[in-house]
């Protein structure tokens, strides 16, 4: 089992930034990628944000926040990081990491076993 806490979500204006953190525990295998995703109000579905390896340094973006999001990591603390940056009101969702099941950085929420519990991001124009 692989237990997953995001946190760093809030209020923020347009044009701001946010870094979420997502901290691991529990059987963490390094042959897995971990990813972030968000569920929009009223959506159903949740959009891959970005994935990056737990080991090297692989990573994959979104064409819809390439630029403006930047995933990283820090090993030692089994913590996976979203940078935020010029942050706008369609950014507005619950952001959840997601690890397990994938070698690859998969882009859909079914290739990942694991999940935290998200954390809300609103934007305010």
């Amino acid at each position: 089992q692989v237990q997953l806490v995001e946190s760093g979500g809030g209020l923020v204006q347009a044009g701001g930034s946010l870094r979420l953190s997502c901290t691991a525990s529990g059987r963490i295998f390094n042959t897995y990628s971990i990813a972030w995703f968000r569920q929009a109000p009223g959506k159903e579905e949740r959009e891959f944000i970005a994935g990056i390896r737990w080991s090297g340094s692989t990573t994959s973006n979104a064409d819809s926040t390439k630029g403006r999001f930047t995933i990283s990591k820090d090993n030692a603390k089994n913590t996976v990081y979203l940078q935020m940056n010029n942050l706008r009101p369609e950014d507005t969702a619950v952001y959840y990491c997601a690890t397990g099941g994938t070698y690859f950085i998969g882009t859909g929420a079914s290739q990942y076993d694991y999940w935290g519990q998200g954390t809300q991001v609103t934007v305010s124009s």
